[in-house]
């Protein structure tokens, strides 16, 4: 295996370690945002580090839109055993139950900004007051707004114009009753950096990261996995591809990309030429120039 102990990774982590480590002195009931892909395993693994040889010194929580990928669950369940940490899960399904979200219509309902009231709902219940999200500023121009400690008010909305100031690694958790902070270890990071990490500390990821068979529609340009929640269209028909998944998301909008890379070598030397970023694949990004910002000022991770 190629030899990714570059120094610059080094510097990224101990960056990440060093912000929760902040979050775990300076907040009472912090949570981590774990969505089964690669920067919530990365996070996790930086959380081990950071506070060894203890367990994580708090919970995970995923917001299960029934959308998942059967892979990214049976990878959650097994590496929550491994690490010994707590998961907590919260449903999307509930919240529409409870005639809290509404279901989208159309022929690939997506449920990504329904994972928006499931999350606050389960912030509120908890009453946790700081979530570490995997945002990284390279994924999607709204992200790079984000400041490490991104300020949430009491309704749980994000104003990318009233952030604070963050000098000399200086950071200001203060707030009021009810509000709480996003906090971002991997703002600095980039994909890159993410597989390169991975790939050094040879950490675990789910398989659909790397290329497989699976059936697959083109809808305007993304490939959509064969699933029960997306309904054909006229002319549409499933076929045979060898992809693999570079973010993984809500079926019904994460999009795949073909692909040959069947080792972490190949993947990184893969990301390296391509020149689509890795949001290029989700769909509900697509669906106006400022998708993902509407999302984050309603509380979207």
């Amino acid at each position: 295996m190629t030899n990714y102990n570059l120094t610059h990774l080094k510097q990224l982590e101990s960056e990440a370690i060093y912000i929760m480590r902040e979050v775990a002195a300076q907040f009472e009931k912090p949570v981590l945002l774990f969505s089964g892909g690669k920067d919530s395993i990365v996070m996790v693994h930086l959380a081990q580090k950071a506070f060894f040889p203890a367990k994580i010194p708090f919970p995970l929580l995923h917001i299960d839109t029934g959308h998942n990928f059967v892979e990214t669950l049976d990878f959650r369940d097994e590496m929550v055993e491994r690490v010994g940490a707590r998961l907590i899960v919260r449903l999307v399904q509930d919240s529409i139950d409870k005639g809290r979200a509404v279901e989208e219509k159309g022929p690939n309902p997506s449920r990504n900004g329904l994972q928006t009231i499931t999350l606050l709902d389960a912030l509120e219940e908890f009453k946790f007051d700081a979530a570490f999200g995997g945002g990284r500023r390279d994924e999607e121009k709204a992200r790079a707004k984000e400041r490490f400690f991104s300020h949430r008010d009491e309704f749980g909305q994000w104003d990318p114009k009233n952030q604070r100031p963050e000098l000399w690694n200086l950071f200001n958790g203060k707030k009021q009753i009810g509000e709480h902070f996003r906090v971002f270890p991997l703002s600095n990071w980039t994909e890159m950096d993410v597989w390169q990490y991975i790939a050094q500390e040879q950490i675990p990821i789910p398989y659909i990261y790397f290329t497989h068979q699976r059936e697959v529609v083109n809808r305007n340009g993304t490939l959509l996995s064969k699933c029960d929640f997306i309904t054909l269209l006229k002319d549409e028909f499933y076929e045979q591809k060898q992809i693999r998944f570079r973010t993984i998301g809500d079926m019904t909008c994460t999009g795949a990309v073909e692909s040959s890379a069947n080792s972490l070598e190949e993947i990184i030397e893969e990301i390296a030429a391509s020149r689509v970023t890795e949001r290029g694949t989700r769909a509900d990004d697509k669906r106006s120039e400022a998708a993902m910002e509407d999302r984050k000022k309603q509380g979207y991770f």
